[in-house]
């Protein structure tokens, strides 16, 4: 799985240049997009940009950030799920909007950018990208024409789009910011001396030395005037709920950050804890599939009182995008990534525990791995409930006839693993380990309960 992107925007009342400062808040947020990564910056009379395939340290290597000055500035690091991933489709997207210098960096997914953008281009604007991000860009452009009202103009777009998306603008001299109104994707407020800093997760102000003030609310544009942080609130329709996503909080977002009010580590050991309460499983070790589940794997382990162990040793330097033609070669991934510790393996019966199961395949070799590495008996628990349908909000999982889940039932998968005990987590333990009420979480990829219509 992947998810969408990863955003920052500073503003600062102190004349200095932060594009360094946004480059290390996307450093920290490297793990929701490793496709791309790009900076744009505003000096006063001039925008600024620099945008290059690959990991933030390859599209920065030895680059002077000299040449981005300017005290307002935004990042992006990308992930495709909507467009082919292609420098024409990373971000900061820059333009003009009436002559004044604008750029956007999005995180999310519009759900009807289809229809959209058939209609942008039937009014003539023409798109150099296929991703929904330059859809947004052109419908701001649209609608902005009509109000010359900066705030209308985002409450306008907000209207027209359906999806999850939070989003970093820059316009001239000003930083604005707006989330979903569903808040589906997170977004975050901090500050910092004279600067106030926008960023997905709240790990970016940790490395920056920030505070956190608080998450952007669902449907609220926030821009920064001098010291002040501004806000208005896009009105919603009463058929729309927060429905924040479950899946930060399982799987994307990093441990150590806040999110809606909830800590993540927190919530991935209670996650542990709720495993357990459903499967007292009589066993030698607790191994975590790393790294996600390595709080999952210490939360169960402190609960059963099982020994946790490292039984699998991850390499970090081997990308996500590895090209896997042949089973032979998908088999040698799978080792190439994970990679067993023999003396902690072999001859013990194991409590395999992992974040969820998409296809199957990368769990089938795992287990096959540790049996030929002598595990006795492997008991492989899941941090939540079965996926059974994809996400159409900015998560790019497999589709639905792809999903092991939604086409084999919960025995069968354990078969097919070839493990002796196979549990998912209940829905219920999921949101009561979050601790948001079921009604404000988007659990749409295991109850197909989905919160917008997803008709593109």
């Amino acid at each position: 799985m992947k998810d969408k992107c990863g955003i920052v925007g500073i503003s600062s009342n102190l004349g200095k240049n932060v594009s360094s400062f946004v480059y290390y808040g996307l450093y920290a947020l490297q793990h929701r997009g490793q496709e791309s990564a790009g900076i744009a910056t505003f000096d006063g009379s001039k925008m600024h940009s620099h945008i290059e395939m690959g990991l933030l340290t390859d599209a920065f290597k030895d680059f002077d950030f000299n040449f981005l000055p300017g005290n307002k500035a935004i990042g992006h690091v990308r992930y495709s799920t909507t467009g082919d991933s292609k420098l024409e489709n990373s971000q900061p997207f820059l333009t003009t909007l009436n002559g004044e210098n604008i750029a956007i960096a999005h995180n999310g997914d519009i759900i009807n950018s289809s229809s959209l953008r058939d209609e942008l281009i039937t009014e003539g604007y023409k798109f150099a990208s296929d991703t929904d991000s330059e859809v947004l860009f052109y419908l701001i452009k649209r609608e902005h024409k009509k109000t010359n009202d900066f705030i209308l103009t985002i409450e306008r777009v907000v209207e027209k789009i359906v999806g999850s998306y939070s989003i970093v603008i820059l316009i001239y001299d000003k930083l604005y910011a707006v989330r979903d109104p569903a808040g589906m994707k997170p977004l975050a407020i901090a500050k910092i001396n004279q600067d106030h800093i926008i960023a997905s997760e709240t790990v970016a102000f940790d490395v920056l030395g920030a505070d956190h003030i608080r998450d952007v609310e669902p449907g609220e544009i926030v821009y920064f005037k001098g010291n002040e942080i501004k806000s208005h609130k896009v009105k919603i329709a009463d058929s729309i709920k927060n429905a924040h996503c479950a899946f930060e909080y399982v799987y994307f977002a990093r441990p150590d950050s806040i999110m809606d009010g909830q800590d993540v580590y927190k919530t991935r050991l209670n996650i542990g804890e709720h495993l357990y309460e459903e499967y007292k499983i009589d066993a030698d070790i607790v191994v975590p599939v790393p790294d996600s589940s390595i709080p999952v794997a210490i939360g169960y382990s402190r609960a059963s009182k099982i020994p946790y162990a490292e039984g699998l040793i991850k390499n970090r330097y081997v990308g996500r995008t590895f090209i896997m033609p042949t089973q032979e070669e998908r088999s040698i991934y799978v080792k190439l990534k994970l990679n067993p510790v023999k003396s902690e393996i072999k001859g013990k019966k194991i409590i395999l525990i992992d974040d969820s199961i998409v296809r199957g395949t990368t769990s089938q070799s795992l287990v096959k791995i540790l049996k030929e590495f002598g595990a006795k008996e492997i008991h492989m628990l899941i941090g939540c409930p079965p996926i059974i349908s994809p996400c159409y909000y900015g998560i790019s999982m497999a589709s639905k006839k792809e999903l092991i889940a939604a086409n084999n039932t919960i025995s069968q998968i354990k078969e097919k693993l070839g493990v002796e005990t196979l549990g998912y987590l209940s829905i219920e333990s999921l949101v009561d380990s979050i601790g948001i009420s079921f009604d404000e979480l988007c659990l749409g990829c295991i109850n197909e309960d989905y919160p917008t219509d997803i008709k593109k």
